[in-house]
């Protein structure tokens, strides 16, 4: 008596293909939209903290960070010259750089939420701070905050947020801006190393989505 071989028809074969596809189709759509999420967080995040930063000028007349009168709130430690320059970097890990107070500041007020002056993180995990100018030391401006970009870099406060990935660096820039890492009033940096320190904003002529480059992009103020 002979024995029927068993194994898989091509309909069933065809059917599970189909199944598979599907799955793929399904992931790849998953990731994109995720992605997607992650672009509107960032660009949230820009325009939460200048709405802030605005507000609290209109209110207390001062920078946060910088502002002198900042021991109207009871247990604060540490205030700003009130010179009108942020001082530190926008990645600074010092407690008492005026980039750092500038969080403090905020979430007394009420303007943004959380306790304590530590940068807030980004969609992607990386750090998002605010510092006078893309160079490691900002000028000395006294009595005034500059806003304005230069064909060189940025004079004024600018806020970075660093670790994005470049799909979400370059939707960042375009919706937000021209699309330019090197241009306008949005500008990015390619990183070498996580929340980097920024210096020459006007140093990276185009955009390359790789899917593993990482930029640190700053917004003018």
């Amino acid at each position: 008596m002979k024995r029927m071989q068993e194994g898989f028809t091509l309909v069933e074969i065809a059917i599970v293909l189909v199944i598979i596809g599907l799955l793929l189709g399904g992931i790849l759509k998953g990731q994109e939209m995720i992605t997607q999420a992650k672009i509107k967080n960032v660009i949230a995040d820009f325009s939460g903290i200048s709405a802030a930063y605005h507000g609290y000028q209109d209110r207390y007349r001062a920078v946060p960070g910088d502002d002198a009168g900042a021991g109207r709130w009871a247990g604060i430690s540490f205030v700003g010259d009130g010179d009108g320059v942020l001082k530190g970097t926008y990645n600074s890990p010092t407690a008492t750089d005026e980039s750092r107070l500038w969080w403090e500041d905020l979430r007394r007020s009420g303007f943004i939420t959380g306790t304590g002056n530590a940068q807030p993180l980004n969609a992607a995990n990386g750090m998002i701070g605010v510092q006078t100018g893309d160079a490691a030391v900002p000028p000395a401006v006294p009595g005034r905050v500059l806003s304005s970009a230069t064909p060189d870099g940025f004079a004024g406060l600018i806020i970075c947020s660093a670790n994005l990935p470049d799909k979400i660096a370059i939707a960042t820039d375009t919706q937000m801006d021209d699309g330019q890492p090197a241009a306008g009033s949005v500008r990015a940096q390619l990183q070498t190393s996580p929340n980097p320190a920024i210096a020459a904003l006007a140093a990276t002529p185009t955009y390359q989505e790789s899917g593993t480059n990482t930029y640190t992009v700053c917004r003018s103020l």
